[in-house]
């Protein structure tokens, strides 16, 4: 599937801001199934210093530094994508959960994502009797991680009202409410519990219109999933915890990292402003 995406947002403040330090991650991150690349990206005011670089995951991010005073600042990213679909998963073949454990204390590339982080602290007991629900002895990872995923979708509901960037996951897995960030850092922390290595995926999420509409602009959605580390043989495979199914061709990635702390499509520090507004309007076109 190929996309044109055009991701929008727009601060407002109360009170002028003199300078403004940004950190996006709002390109397309290359990996077996994606690739992609910005085709614009308009910031205004216009900075006095842009620069793009990898970050430490591998994720594209661009620096921008403003010195213009401003009372509003508008970040437009547009970039094409193809998306391919994921290789067929039998998760009755991946190795066993405890096996994977093993394994990935010893790999570079997952013993970082065994571990806790800002935003997904060490499991208490509430988030471990949780997980060892879906990982009897010898259960195979990918079999655990997918049922993991169902019950998620099927016992939590999406309530946009239930939670903030900064409800903590005890939190969400009490009240069984939040959305897409809450599950995914939920599901995380149940992973990384029993010792598999999980990471969060930051990217869009098409949405299809209903029959007989045309479809929105703005309309869809940044979103939130999880990859789970399944052992040499499987590999990483993405879940979405949110809508029940493995990511497909409806998933565009941005950035992954340990958390959302590591991939927030923007972040940064200002001089100035006092209380502001933020819109953000997201559009995903297939080609």
């Amino acid at each position: 599937m190929r996309y044109r995406c055009r991701h929008v947002t727009r601060y407002s403040y109360g009170e002028m801001v003199t300078s403004s330090h940004l950190l996006a991650h709002l390109a397309p991150r290359p990996h077996p199934r994606q690739t992609g690349r910005v085709t614009d990206m308009t910031i205004l005011p216009w900075p006095a210093s842009l620069v793009d670089r990898l970050d430490w995951f591998g994720n594209p991010t661009t620096y921008a530094s403003i010195q213009t005073p401003h009372r509003e600042l508008t970040v437009t990213v547009e970039m094409e994508m193809q998306v391919l679909p994921p290789p067929p998963l039998n998760p009755a073949q991946s190795a066993c959960w405890e096996q994977v454990a093993l394994q990935a204390l010893e790999r570079a590339e997952t013993v970082e994502f065994v571990q806790a982080s800002q935003r997904v602290p060490p499991p208490d007991a509430a988030i471990t009797a949780f997980a060892t629900a879906f990982f009897p002895s010898g259960r195979p990872a990918a079999a655990g991680a997918m049922a993991l995923m169902r019950h998620i979708f099927s016992e939590f509901s999406f309530d946009p009202t239930a939670t903030t960037v900064s409800t903590p996951i005890a939190e969400v897995l009490t009240k069984q409410r939040g959305v897409c960030q809450d599950f995914a850092h939920l599901m995380i922390a149940a992973l990384r519990a029993v010792g598999l290595p999980a990471r969060y995926v930051s990217g869009y999420l098409r949405t299809l219109p209903p029959p007989g509409q045309e479809r929105l602009r703005g309309a869809d959605a940044s979103h939130a999933w999880v990859q789970v580390w399944c052992g040499e043989g499987t590999g990483w495979i993405d879940l979405d915890p949110t809508n029940g199914r493995q990511a497909d061709t409806d998933h565009v990635t941005l950035a992954w990292g340990r958390d959302y702390d590591d991939v927030s499509p923007l972040r940064g520090v200002i001089l100035g402003g006092g209380s502001h507004g933020v819109l953000v309007a997201v559009d995903v076109e297939p080609l």
